[in-house]
């Protein structure tokens, strides 16, 4: 990755911390009422006994981890996969871009694979089930149900859409997906003629993996009820996998994780009043932290604060700007950085 793709990926992740810091459960006594929660929970007294036995705390911090994992699964996870590829949400439904529509004959053919792949009687296997689907073709259109790609790569030659999902999907939606997936690879063949098309389900780690980067799309595949039954291998991008194949190069997810655990220490609320204190600005540490946080411009920024004052004495308002926060209490200042950087 180059220093503006870690930078962007670094900003992400600080304005991802900086919003769940503020909603962090500290005190348990304003926690709203949940007796059902509290009666089934003390059951399980002396096994929360080993992580202290506070049970309004625990269920306020299971509340906030639902909304962390809620978080990364609409919000961070979409937002890197579009700054490594460029690429960006696209939905083919009645309220965006409208429905697209397939030849009547391949709706139906696409019915009877995923009736065959239900009932067990054939196996999962895509270039087979294009081969049969593309062969049969006629004038009368029918349009297929509305569909998104969280991820939308347009070039040259080829499209390519992903769907990105959690790690455990609802078993009783694989036979939606497959039906969806296929609908939205044919229909998108037919829009973009003379290019290739691919969709793929994508899962951002493998919670199957010994290790952090790891994966085995048939072990993973497997612990998903209907994971075999309804999809090959080959339309699903796992792991690291994903990750290399969004960002065109290998290693992809190691340097993302290197970057968040960089950024996501004990310190990260004393770092970011560190860095808004102008006071520290002429320290060593500013610019440590600046370099460690991938904030490559910020670092630039810094290097020409002197020229960049001089250039702006006569306009208050970027004086302003000049003299706001690094952090704000929404994440990274993104238009000072855009505006001095300008300048």
């Amino acid at each position: 990755m180059n220093n503006e793709i870690k930078e962007h990926v670094a900003s992400t992740v600080i304005n991802i911390l900086v919003k769940r810091f503020d909603t962090f459960p500290q005190d348990a006594s304003n926690n709203r009422n949940a007796p059902f929660h509290e009666a089934f929970l003390e059951a399980f007294g002396n096994k929360l006994g080993k992580i202290g036995h506070d049970i309004p705390c625990f269920i306020s911090l299971s509340s906030w981890l639902h909304g962390l994992n809620t978080t990364l699964g609409q919000n961070f996870f979409e937002k890197i996969a579009h700054i490594l590829s460029g690429g960006e949400k696209r939905e083919y439904t009645s309220k965006k871009k409208g429905n697209l529509s397939i030849p009547i004959s391949q709706k139906n053919k696409i019915d009877e694979i995923v009736t065959q792949l239900s009932n067990g009687k054939r196996n999962p296997n895509l270039a087979n089930e294009l081969q049969e689907i593309l062969k049969t073709n006629d004038t009368v259109t029918i349009n297929v149900q509305d569909f998104s790609a969280d991820v939308f790569i347009e070039n040259n030659v080829s499209v390519t859409a992903i769907e990105l999902k959690t790690v455990k999907p609802n078993s009783s939606n694989m036979i939606s997906e497959k039906r969806k997936i296929m609908e939205g690879r044919v229909a998108l063949k037919r829009l973009f003629k003379g290019k290739s098309v691919n969709f793929y389900l994508g899962f951002p780690f493998d919670p199957t993996s010994d290790t952090t980067t790891g994966y085995c799309k048939k072990r993973f595949l497997n612990s998903i009820i209907g994971g075999t039954k309804f999809f090959s291998e080959d339309e699903i991008l796992l792991s690291a996998e994903l990750w290399d194949f969004l960002s065109g190069e290998k290693d992809t997810m190691k340097q993302l994780l290197a970057i968040i655990n960089v950024i996501s220490d004990r310190k990260f609320i004393e770092k970011c009043k560190f860095l808004n204190n102008q006071d520290n600005r002429n320290k060593i540490e500013y610019k440590q932290v600046l370099q460690e946080w991938c904030l490559h411009t910020e670092t630039e920024i810094l290097i020409n604060e002197e020229k960049i004052a001089s250039r702006i004495i006569n306009d208050r308002k970027l004086q302003a700007i000049f003299n706001g926060e690094v952090i704000k209490p929404d994440g990274y200042n993104w238009n000072r950085k855009k505006l001095l950087n300008e300048i």
